[in-house]
């Protein structure tokens, strides 16, 4: 008996080990069904949430483009005006970076965006600009290659100007008041007069057309002028101890013709007589020197303006006058630095429609050019 009851134990473990196998071999396929379900759950989850949101997403990525700036581009078209000033030297996003700070685009990357797509971009200069605030970046690009947006103060000296009439203008165009101009021009530190000039910048304004930012003052403005004259008399090469002298005969020079093509010849008029002492004793007897001395820019002397006694009544007084009379052009600054030869002491313009003017080298060559201009006047009253 006792071996019978040995013999069945190991058949009784067998068997239930096969049923503890079967056992968690359904248990692992449950588990696994339960994590499939779980699985296809949640993918279906995601899927749903990604076709959702690809719903919202599409047409606002393609509505963000449509504008052309991406998503923090302005709609447009713009409202009201600021005043932007574009450095010199910017680059595209330099210039986004400005337009943002003054809120004219939406960010810098949807200015450079619109700047790389405009193939003039880089015809862009520097200066001040009046734009709209909140405009599209591809506006804003094409509002800054529109001139008529520049924001600048434009100053035109014509030849022959006197100081007082660029003090003139200067205020006229730019707003400033008068006294203010007058101020800058009488501090000869700040507007950069050489020494030579003596303090007086007359004839030191140089005749050009010049263009100014808004804000600019009048100091910086008279300072550009002087510094055009000093360039233009460096590059004739004119030497400081010259410069005054120069600039004054030169200013006479523009003053006595209209016509360039007597410049030359009036400029050694003016040396010969100078330098004459038989016949004019070293009188200029310049009438534009007597009308400037009068406070007058323009016209014929009267008698009284010829008895007038200054220091720039070229009648009475012998030599150049004190400072220029007014703004000279390159020409007349060319003509005196290289005068043409000639012998003449006299000239006279014998039509003032035509501006013919003659020229002799004795009184009585001179006095039959001045018969001839009287004889013009007498059919040609003033």
């Amino acid at each position: 008996m006792n071996d019978l009851f040995t013999d069945a134990e190991p058949e009784l473990d067998a068997s239930a080990a096969r049923r503890a196998r079967r056992e968690q071999r359904l248990a692992r396929e449950v588990r696994r069904r339960r994590r499939r379900r779980r699985s296809a759950v949640v993918l279906f989850v995601v899927v749903a949430a990604l076709a959702a949101l690809s719903v919202w997403a599409v047409p606002k990525v393609s509505s963000l483009l449509s504008l052309g700036g991406g998503p923090e581009d302005y709609p447009g078209p713009g409202t009201g005006e600021v005043l932007v000033a574009i450095p010199e030297g910017a680059t595209g996003h330099d210039m986004g970076t400005v337009l943002e700070e003054a809120d004219v685009v939406a960010s810098v990357r949807a200015f450079t965006d619109a700047y790389n797509d405009n193939v003039n971009a880089a015809r862009i200069q520097a200066g001040s600009y009046h734009l709209k605030r909140q405009m599209p970046a591809r506006d804003a690009v094409a509002a800054l290659l529109d001139p008529a947006n520049k924001a600048e103060i434009t100053v035109t000296v014509p030849e022959g100007f006197h100081a007082k009439q660029v003090y003139e203008r200067i205020a006229s165009v730019s707003g400033l008041p008068m006294e203010d101009v007058e101020a800058a021009a009488a501090d000869p530190a700040a507007i950069g007069l050489p020494a030579e000039a003596g303090g007086n910048p007359e004839g030191w304004l140089a005749a050009a057309t010049y263009t100014f930012e808004p804000g600019d003052d009048a100091a910086s403005m008279l300072r550009s002028m002087v510094a055009l004259t000093v360039s233009r008399l460096d590059k004739l090469g004119v030497p400081a101890a010259e410069r005054q002298r120069v600039l004054t005969e030169a200013s006479v020079v523009e003053r006595e013709v209209n016509l360039p093509q007597y410049y030359g010849q009036v400029a050694r008029v003016i040396e010969n007589r100078i330098h004459d002492t038989a016949q004019v004793g070293g009188m200029l007897q310049m009438d534009s020197t007597v009308l400037y001395g009068v406070g007058k820019v323009g016209g014929v002397p009267t008698r009284a303006d010829l008895d007038n006694d200054n220091p720039y009544n070229t009648y009475l007084h012998p030599g150049l006058p004190p400072t220029a009379i007014g703004a000279p052009g390159e020409a007349a600054l060319d003509a005196v630095i290289n005068p043409p030869p000639g012998d003449w002491l006299y000239f006279v313009t014998v039509n003032l429609e035509t501006g013919e003017t003659k020229f002799a080298a004795t009184l009585e060559e001179h006095n039959a050019n001045v018969a001839e201009f009287r004889q013009y006047m007498a059919e040609h009253p003033q």
